[in-house]
């Protein structure tokens, strides 16, 4: 089946700082208010002399409207070659008193924006609902847009994806094999979909969104963006810092290590942005807390949980798990056992999923009377994972993801390094190391040789004219608090808001921090600095209850009555226990 590897993404090393504007105070003067930057002659040329767009919006899926629009392939060159984009929106609740539209992506890269802004009833707010019109463009090569595709055929593509049909190789065996598909996999994406991974950098993307704010017909862009989507935000603002008039960006990527500035474009993308060590230091916080928590509360309590933990991985690598039954056969391995751990992170109740995880592994590897009850629920998550497999229709996700990461940013020369550099991580990040590390080999700059001419690169500490408000939470197993720290002191014009919550990303995992972001986005208004906001759960405080399920949502946990939290998109490693292809 084809592969589909793990949606983004970053993280760094956990630290408490708040983002400080200097100003320079001249004896025997005021002092004055330090200049914005406006929009570049470049970005003005390119943008500002096309035509807006007319959106022919129709009726579609019973509660939106849609569109399809076509913009230049090149910016640059306005007449020639077009792709389509896919634009969908839900209007506000009021019209009357309707502020504008506000923009959303959901992060990836690969993430369909289309997608996550049908589900903005479910996870918005209804003051929000209420004021703005939620609009979703698919990134150009994405979801609904016109698609990348770098192979011919599902059957090339399954040729090449069955390569690299494990959430990470562990050994030369696989890594040789895992090499060979991720060469062959460059190669398709720089001759075949070239004409379109060549066009796909997120610079190209927030000129869409600039060219997509006019067509709908608002002054200034409001936008709200999650994980990957914080780059495009963080993009935006430095390409167009005066054409804004709220900007939040969730669960962040540091751009400058996305694009690998200066000498660490030699290192591979984990090596720079750090994000095993975010889900390292979560996991271990959550095996400390179980300890902690005792047997009434953690299901993996007994004895130290972080040996234990550990305990299952070294077995798993050595042998793996295999289960029979009179259903069938199925294999865990250790990559599968910490590609689950490492999904379940991004949850707001990670602390009892992956704890839970741990319980039913080590249960069928000791056997006896509880290897019953685990091999049950562990068979479920098996059946679900071969349910979703499919060879139709062609499915460019782990394309439309890669010819983001390839083109916009610096990547060492050889494929054949990973090896030694993903073993290098994960002595740094025990776990996780190898499978952040090896999301970026196919990008190899002797492999993935087709470039975007007009990617962006830096610098992005533009002083915007309207404030930033950047959030990140201290457990993001992802784009770590570090990871938004560091943003938001390079962004002059910022302001950061801190929250406590578990899983990627916080909008809608507390009520203090949905409502700072909520005013902010109907405001403008940003949160006093230094605010840490308190999370609607904690791991381990609710006694365990048979035959629940772990991560099910209480009305005590809920954060407002009927909503959810955001399906921001998570990374899928390919695992018979998470339902990875």
């Amino acid at each position: 089946m084809p592969s589909i590897r793990p949606r983004l993404l970053v993280a760094g090393v956990l630290a408490v700082a708040v983002a400080t504007t200097a100003v320079v105070s001249v004896p025997g003067a005021a002092s004055a208010a330090p200049k914005s930057a406006t929009t570049s002659a470049a970005e003005k040329r390119r943008l500002d002399r096309l035509p807006t767009p007319k959106l022919g919006w129709y009726k579609c899926y019973q509660i939106a409207e849609c569109a399809t629009v076509k913009v230049p392939l090149d910016y640059d060159k306005p007449k020639g070659a077009k792709t389509e984009l896919a634009v969908v929106r839900i209007k506000a609740k009021d019209q009357k008193r309707k502020i504008g539209s506000l923009f959303v992506n959901p992060g990836g890269p690969g993430g369909s924006a289309t997608q996550f802004a049908l589900f903005a009833p479910d996870f918005l707010s209804d003051p929000v609902l209420e004021r703005f019109d939620v609009v979703g463009v698919d990134p150009r090569g994405i979801g609904f847009s016109a698609n990348i595709k770098c192979f011919k055929s599902v059957k090339q593509q399954t040729a090449v994806f069955d390569k690299m049909n494990v959430a990470f190789p562990l050994g030369s065996a696989e890594e040789k094999r895992y090499i060979a598909g991720a060469k062959a996999f460059g190669k398709a994406c720089s001759t075949t979909g070239k004409t379109l991974a060549g066009a796909m950098s997120t610079a190209e993307v927030a000129r869409d969104m600039e060219l997509m704010r006019r067509a709908v017909g608002d002054k200034k862009l409001t936008y709200l963006g999650f994980s990957y989507g914080t780059a495009l935000g963080q993009y935006y603002a430095n390409l167009f810092p005066d054409r804004f008039r709220a900007l939040a960006v969730d669960g962040n990527i540091d751009p400058r290590q996305w694009v690998g500035a200066g000498s660490s474009g030699n290192k591979i993308l984990d090596a720079r942005m750090h994000s095993a060590e975010g889900a390292s230091r979560a996991l271990r916080e959550i095996l400390i807390r179980c300890d902690r928590a005792g047997a009434e509360y953690c299901a993996f309590a007994a004895g130290d949980p972080v040996a234990n933990y550990a305990a299952i991985a070294r077995k798993l690598r050595a042998k793996p798990l295999v289960v029979t039954d009179e259903f069938g056969t199925f294999t865990i391995t250790y990559a599968d056992f910490v590609g689950a751990s490492l999904n379940y992170l991004y949850s707001t109740y990670a602390g009892e999923m992956v704890t839970q995880l741990a319980a039913e592994v080590a249960a069928l590897q000791a056997g006896g009377t509880a290897a019953a009850a685990a091999e049950v629920s562990l068979r479920k998550r098996v059946q679900a994972a071969k349910e979703i497999g499919y060879d139709f229709p062609y499915d460019n996700g782990f394309e439309a993801q890669s010819a983001v990461i390839c083109t916009d940013g610096k990547h060492p020369k050889n494929a054949n390094g990973w090896p030694v550099a993903t073993a290098s991580r994960d002595l740094q990040a025990p776990y996780f190391g190898r499978i952040w590390g090896w999301l970026s080999v196919q990008c190899a700059s002797g492999t993935w040789t087709v470039r975007d001419e007009d990617a962006y690169r830096g610098p992005f500490n533009k002083r915007t004219k309207a404030t930033v408000l950047v959030i990140g939470n201290y457990w993001d197993p992802a784009t770590n608090y570090a990871a938004s720290v560091s943003s938001s002191r390079l962004l002059p014009n910022s302001r950061l808001l801190t929250s406590d919550n578990w899983g990627h990303a916080a909008y809608g995992t507390g009520t203090c921090v949905t409502a700072a972001i909520d005013r902010y986005l109907l405001t403008g208004k940003v949160p006093a600095k230094g605010t840490v906001c308190k999370a609607g759960h904690q791991p381990f405080t609710e006694k365990l209850v048979t035959g629940e399920e772990p991560g099910e949502l209480s009305a005590k946990s809920a954060v407002t009555p009927g909503k959810t939290l955001p399906p921001v998109v998570a990374p899928k490693p390919v695992s018979v226990l998470t339902g990875g292809r």
